[in-house]
């Protein structure tokens, strides 16, 4: 079943704090899908970097899906690149891009599409 239809809603209502869930492996890393298609595994979401989040723990990344990510609030400090991205910044990021780690002193939030193809 592709992503269910769905009208305007507030993630954020009543401070939205019960529709964050931890991210397994980075403390302070929290994410709410915002809508997700069962058959092929793809999502939208909201991640969630809290002030001091620092993704190193994870290495560089790639993964085996498409992803795009726009920077809704805050900004990301990539350990990598050695280089700041903030809010309104976007990636489009294939398969197998490396990308990452990162750190946040102010905490961020970002609004990402993961499609994978199957």
């Amino acid at each position: 079943m592709p992503k269910p239809e769905q009208e305007f809603w507030d993630p954020f209502a009543d401070s939205g704090q019960e529709n964050w869930k931890p991210v397994a492996g980075v403390p302070g890393l929290s994410e709410i899908i915002l809508a997700a298609d069962e058959a092929t595994g793809s999502y939208t979401r909201l991640l969630r970097f809290e002030p001091g989040t620092d993704t190193t723990v994870q290495g560089v990344q790639t993964h085996d899906f498409w992803e795009e990510v726009i920077i809704y609030q805050g900004y990301l400090h990539d350990l990598t690149l050695d280089q700041a991205f903030g809010t309104g910044f976007y990636a489009c990021r294939p398969p197998g891009m490396a990308h990452g780690p990162w750190r946040t002193p102010e905490g961020c939030i970002t609004f990402e599409v993961r499609t994978f193809e199957r």
